[in-house]
C-alpha cells in the first residue's frame, strides 16, 4: 500500500485527508476540554457558575492550592482554548490535575468513583494527550509556527 492511499479516505465528495481529520478532531476536543477547565477556574476566581459553594463565593486570592489551582485552570484553559503555547500549557494543567487527584482525591478513596476525583483523572490524562500530540488545527501556535517560516 502507498504512503499516499494509507494518509487519504475516498469519500464521494473526492479525497480527504485522514490527518487533516485527526487535526481538527484533536482541535474540536482541546477547544471543548479547555473551555470546560476555564469554567472551572473562573468558579474559583470569580465565583461564576455558583462559585466553589454554590453561593457565588470565589477562592480567597492566594490560598494554597485552590486560588492557584483556579488560576491554573482558567489561565491555562483560556490559552489552550485560543491554541497558544499549548503543549507547556497542557503539561502544567495536566500536572496540576494530577496533584488534585493525589492530593485531594485519593486520599477519600482508591478509585475515582468512590472518590469523586474523575473529573481531575479525565482533566489529566487529556491535557498529557494534548501535550503530546498538540494543538491540532485552529491554533495560534500554528500561525505563528507559520509566520517564523
Amino acid at each position: 500500500m502507498s504512503e499516499a492511499s494509507a494518509t487519504t479516505t475516498t469519500t464521494t465528495r473526492g479525497q480527504i485527508s485522514t490527518a487533516r481529520l485527526h487535526r481538527a478532531a484533536l482541535a474540536a476536543v482541546r477547544i471543548v476540554v479547555s473551555f470546560l477547565f476555564a469554567c472551572h477556574g473562573a468558579q474559583g476566581l470569580f465565583g461564576a457558575f455558583g462559585g466553589v459553594d454554590g453561593q457565588g463565593t470565589a477562592v480567597p486570592f492566594g490560598i494554597w492550592p485552590g486560588w492557584w489551582a483556579s488560576a491554573i485552570e482558567f489561565a491555562g484553559g483560556v490559552l489552550i482554548l485560543l491554541g497558544l503555547g499549548t503543549r507547556p500549557l497542557a503539561v502544567l494543567s495536566s500536572g496540576a490535575m494530577a496533584y488534585a487527584y493525589f492530593v485531594v482525591h485519593q486520599p477519600m478513596g482508591l478509585l475515582p468513583l468512590q472518590n469523586m476525583g474523575e473529573q481531575a483523572a479525565l482533566f489529566c490524562w487529556i491535557f498529557l494527550l494534548i501535550a503530546v500530540l498538540g494543538p491540532g488545527s485552529f491554533a495560534v501556535d500554528n500561525l505563528l509556527r507559520r509566520k517564523r517560516r
